[in-house]
């Protein structure tokens, strides 16, 4: 390791976190990394998180707070953040997560022993990391992203160097899909990435959160990125070109599940289905099907591609028994 440690930058975006953001600040208070900085961007929240932020830079010169005027996003809280840092590398962690207090210590630690361009590390709360190698090139990485490895969808529980993340500054425009917008033009530029398996970061899956949000247009928006994306990565990165459309029919497929288990009107959810077909067959190749992470995925995306008809039927049945499985469940417990 270097005599001196470099400096880390954590980017922590908050907005209306104020039953999470104590405990996530505390988690990056108790980091052992010593070179460390904590930019807190609060969102133009309206609960009491942006106070709480303020409380822990008051007593804790490693926090700063930047108060944005106006409610901007989870992408201009990012972008202001790294206009701030000040760190050689570059982590970032969401407001209502916490980590480990090895987080840092141990991504840095693997990038010096590896020569790797940035590094990553497991999560709770998120499955789909097993089998992974310790060791990843650009074509490893985004054949993970094909199969799911949820771990590389996301851009927090990663070290990346400061220099790499201010060259792509997040897409306002992708308002589901910035992590992954934002990991291609990453992956792009770099040659390998350091995969740490101890599960450091932990990641919570509250009820508000994007996530958990009703069906709409927004989360729609992943299909025009990833549209970009391949198409670009058949130009200037033609290596991840195949895993990327995998990529891009899980997301129709899955949209198009979400869509029929809304429970929406018959007409809007035919018209979400032909959006969702139409996108299907644009990415559609046997190559990237058989990326797909299980059985289930395959048959839904050929489904889909295929026929709405037979594919809306097939997910109501599905969803039904999936329903009534989860109810059995419950009673008998």
């Amino acid at each position: 390791m270097r005599s001196k440690e470099p400096g880390i930058s954590v980017i922590v975006p908050v907005y209306n976190v104020e039953a999470y953001i104590g405990k996530c600040l505390d988690s990056l208070a108790a980091q052992t990394w010593p070179r460390m900085e904590v930019i807190a961007v609060d969102d133009a929240s309206t609960d009491e998180s942006g106070r709480i932020c303020d409380a822990y830079a008051a007593r804790d010169p490693r926090f700063a707070v930047v108060h944005l005027p106006h409610n901007g996003g989870l992408s201009a809280a990012r972008n202001a953040g790294v206009c701030r840092a000040a760190g050689e590398y570059v982590s970032f962690v969401d407001g209502d997560d916490t980590v480990e207090p090895d987080l840092l210590e141990k991504l840095y630690g693997s990038l010096e022993a590896s020569g790797a361009d940035i590094s990553v590390c497991a999560a709770h709360g998120i499955d789909g990391a097993a089998r992974v190698p310790e060791l990843l090139s650009q074509r490893d990485v985004s054949e993970c992203l094909a199969r799911r490895s949820p771990f590389l969808w996301t851009v927090w529980g990663k070290l990346y160097p400061a220099e790499l993340v201010r060259r792509h500054p997040f897409d306002r425009r992708a308002v589901c899909c910035e992590d992954l917008v934002f990991f291609y033009q990453v992956l792009r530029e770099i040659s390998t990435v350091r995969y740490v398996p101890n599960r450091l970061y932990q990641y919570i899956l509250r009820q508000g959160s994007a996530v958990h949000g009703r069906f709409d247009d927004k989360r729609c928006t992943v299909l025009s990125a990833l549209d970009r994306i391949c198409e670009d990565a058949a130009i200037s990165c033609p290596q991840v070109e195949r895993a990327f459309r995998q990529v891009a029919l899980d997301a129709g497929a899955r949209l198009a599940m979400q869509a029929v288990e809304e429970g929406m009107e018959r007409e809007r959810l035919l018209a979400y289905l032909e959006r969702f077909q139409k996108h299907m067959r644009r990415h559609f190749s046997w190559r990237a099907l058989g990326l797909a992470p299980d059985a289930r995925g395959i048959a839904a995306e050929l489904l889909l591609a295929g026929s709405r008809t037979a594919f809306r039927g097939a997910a109501a049945f599905y969803h039904r028994a999936k329903t009534w499985m989860a109810g059995k469940a419950g009673r008998t417990q």
